[in-house]
């Protein structure tokens, strides 16, 4: 019986396995080099375009660490110096420097880690309220925030492609396209439910609440991925689209709803000005899903004996954010936790995700 869609990539197989080994680095960033000069190259568009990236994906990686090693080198000859001539002030400033080596040095090695055929990918993350009304709408709406501000400050655009709003607080549902480097890479560690402790603002007895939220993630497919869907498996629904209301929200069905009734997979957009723009989208929106559905089904087969795969379902929370009666926010998969609540809910998540990431490669991170 064949597949009614099937995903297949011609990216070249990494060279680490996910952890950046300097000397088969450097092999490899001359080989993809010498096939970069080959005339016959783009005779194979698909295959030219993921070579190119590949090769772009090492060379920053590469030109990462020789940077660290020339500012490290700058930063001790600086507090050499210092020493010697006894200038706290330049000691200092060595000091900073190191520091910032240092901060610079744990980013490049989470980067590393970044080597799944999809990680350098654009991303869709997709949230979900959760049973609980106003509250879990409410919960919804702080997590969009949240990525919307993580994204922000690590120099990525944010798009709202779809918007389900609540009926008082929040959102129903909602989903963003990301736009960076290595933006699925870092987001697809936030797949899961996410828990909420709080005394509501909605509550006039001052009760405490517990709200549920669900996240999705998965990669922008470009045009060197094939997702082939039979068009007879996907039923187009067209509705008025919502959203925070005025004068730019169409009053027309312009907004689109497909379902894979093979999977059940379902995505909607009501971000274009016509049906048309939000029907293309949608349906980039739909390869997207059922490739990340193909990514999970081998990640799965990978890890089934570590059993590290989380399941995206409502009772497999992987963070608990409590508010009241004390302050933590805590990654049940790794056991990252900190009391610094406002700095988290502002897109504070570098901790959680590179402990995720470090988890997925078998890697013990101290720090």
């Amino acid at each position: 019986m064949s597949r009614p869609w099937r995903p297949t990539s011609s990216s070249p197989s990494d060279c680490s396995g996910g952890v950046f080994d300097w000397e088969p680095a450097l092999r490899h960033l001359d080989e993809l080099n010498a096939r970069v000069e080959d005339p016959t190259l783009w005779d194979n568009a698909a295959e030219a375009q993921a070579l190119m990236r590949e090769r772009q994906r090492l060379a920053g990686q590469v030109d990462a660490v020789r940077s660290l090693e020339r500012g490290l080198e700058d930063a001790l000859a600086l507090a050499e110096m210092a020493d010697e001539e006894g200038d706290e002030a330049s000691l200092d400033e060595a000091r900073d420097e190191l520091k910032a080596i240092k901060e610079r040095s744990a980013r490049a090695e989470l980067e590393a880690l970044l080597s799944g055929e999809a990680d350098g990918n654009d991303a869709y993350v997709e949230i979900n309220s959760g049973a609980g009304g106003t509250e879990s709408n409410d919960w919804a709406g702080m997590l969009l925030r949240m990525y919307s501000r993580w994204a922000q400050q690590h120099g990525m655009s944010v798009e709202l492609i779809e918007e389900t709003s609540g009926e008082q607080a929040g959102i129903k549902s909602a989903t963003l396209q990301v736009k960076g480097a290595n933006a699925y890479g870092w987001l697809k560690t936030e797949a899961g439910v996410h828990r909420l402790v709080r005394i509501s603002p909605f509550d006039s007895n001052a009760k405490r609440h517990t709200s549920f939220a669900s996240v999705w993630v998965f990669p922008v497919v470009d045009d060197t991925i094939e997702i082939e869907i039979n068009p007879a498996d996907v039923r187009t629904d067209t509705y008025r689209a919502s959203g925070a209301g005025g004068q730019h929200i169409n009053k027309t069905d312009s907004a689109v709803r497909l379902t894979h009734i093979p999977t059940g997979v379902v995505v909607a957009c009501q971000a274009g000005r016509s049906q048309h723009a939000n029907r293309e989208e949608a349906w980039k929106m739909l390869r997207a899903r059922l490739y990340e559905r193909e990514l999970q089904r081998r990640e799965a087969e990978q890890q089934a004996l570590e059993d590290q795969k989380t399941d995206i379902g409502w009772g497999h929370q992987i963070r608990s954010y409590v508010l009241q009666p004390y302050q933590m926010v805590k990654d049940l998969r790794t056991d990252v936790e900190t009391s610094d609540t406002d700095g988290v809910l502002d897109g504070d998540l570098d901790a959680f995700m590179g402990a995720s990431l470090a988890q997925r490669v078998g890697i013990t991170r101290e720090d």
